[in-house]
């Protein structure tokens, strides 16, 4: 009987966090550049609110961004990202998309 072999991950969870790191980058400038269109236009309290919630989407996709980067430096072999953490990523971002859009036009 053979001994199930070792996984070797290599650069793997490396190349994920970079990418973590990189889509919260995107976001971050996504928000700072919707404010930026929000206060250019004219301040509106439309347009405030929907500032505010690209900001809440930013800080909640920051932290579940942060929480995986973590996760992934911790351990060799880390546990796999939870469906609802998948979800409230791809949330966040669509409506960060959304409301920069909403923000521009």
């Amino acid at each position: 009987m053979s001994a199930e072999p070792v996984r070797d991950p290599g650069l793997q969870p490396e190349r994920t966090r970079l990418a973590w790191r990189r889509t919260t980058l995107a976001g971050t400038v996504a928000a700072v550049l919707a404010g930026r269109a929000a206060l250019h236009a004219g301040v509106s309290a439309p347009r405030i609110v929907v500032c505010a919630l690209c900001g809440l989407l930013w800080l909640g996709f920051l932290a579940i961004a942060n929480r995986r980067i973590h996760t992934l430096a911790a351990s060799p072999e880390p546990r796999a990202l939870a469906p609802r953490h998948a979800t409230a990523a791809v949330l966040c971002t669509v409506g960060l998309a959304v409301c920069g859009a909403v923000l521009v036009l």
